[in-house]
């Protein structure tokens, strides 16, 4: 199915800023969007628009909605959010982090169905969903990760050790981490962060990759047993190996956001956070 559906991407032979990979679509109209998930069993692509400043609880951000060719749907799809960012979905509800809360929104009507608000959140960010429902989703300023399992929010893991967690990934039974380091005020960092594992049952800590890796964001499952990471700070596009090599597939500009990612057909769909557009490139 994930095949006969992105099929419909068209991979033209224009090229990005080398050394980008090929592009397949570049399409713009949105603000500052900052994650985007395909789901394939609705057949769009959903894109986060945070719209005002990423820490700002405003009311200006909303989910614009795609279909696998890039078109726009509708921009704004789902309004009446603060600053969202990550997205994920299953059993058709899509999980959105925003600031200080979860939201969940019922994709077949387009309406958000539950809130959960979680105390002292300061800056969620990406949100991940086990096969049990249990979803996942970091605070990137606590450096700390919560579980919202039913009506129950817990710390799932917290601490220094996490190194401020960005992006998140169910892969069995562990949670795949892409971290960012201690971010300063301009969220530079003296430590970059690094790809790493949690056991689900034990928490332990195993990393991937053991020296400071990047401003890591964006973080998916390569369909190979390794992972498409992006750093957001440096614009860059790594492929990570299970066993921690890492090399990179592609260089954009500052910005290059949470992105989503379809082993099928080696497609990259991209959010150019500061250029207010998201692109589908081929990823070799």
């Amino acid at each position: 199915m994930k095949r006969a559906l992105m099929a419909a991407l068209p991979l033209l032979a224009a090229c990005a800023a080398a050394p980008a990979p090929p592009g397949g679509w570049s399409t713009a109209g949105f603000e500052n969007p900052e994650s985007a998930f395909v789901d394939f069993v609705s057949g769009a692509i959903y894109v986060s628009n945070v719209a005002g400043a990423p820490p700002d609880k405003d009311g200006k951000g909303w989910i614009s909605k795609l279909d696998l060719s890039g078109n726009i749907v509708a921009v704004k799809w789902v309004h009446g959010l603060n600053a969202p960012k990550g997205l994920r979905a299953l059993g058709g509800k899509l999980w959105v982090a925003d600031i200080d809360e979860v939201v969940s929104i019922d994709i077949p009507s387009g309406k958000i169905d539950r809130r959960v608000k979680i105390d002292g959140a300061k800056f969620l960010n990406d949100v991940a969903v086990g096969l049990d429902g249990t979803v996942y989703v970091s605070d990137m300023a606590l450096s700390r990760i919560y579980s919202i399992k039913d009506e129950t929010v817990a710390v799932f893991a917290d601490g220094p050790e996490l190194e401020h967690p960005n992006g998140l990934l169910v892969e069995g039974n562990a949670l795949v981490v892409a971290a960012w380091g201690k971010p300063e005020a301009d969220f530079s960092t003296k430590v970059p962060g690094r790809l790493y594992r949690l056991d689900l049952a034990t928490k332990k800590k195993t990393l991937i990759t053991p020296e400071p890796t990047g401003n890591l964001d964006g973080l998916e499952s390569d369909g190979q047993g390794g992972y498409v990471v992006t750093d957001w700070i440096a614009g860059k596009v790594f492929r990570i190996g299970a066993d921690g090599a890492t090399k990179v597939a592609a260089t954009f500009g500052k910005g290059a956001a949470d992105h989503a990612y379809v082993p099928a057909t080696r497609t990259l769909i991209l959010p150019h956070m500061l250029d207010g557009k998201v692109g589908a490139y081929e990823l070799k």
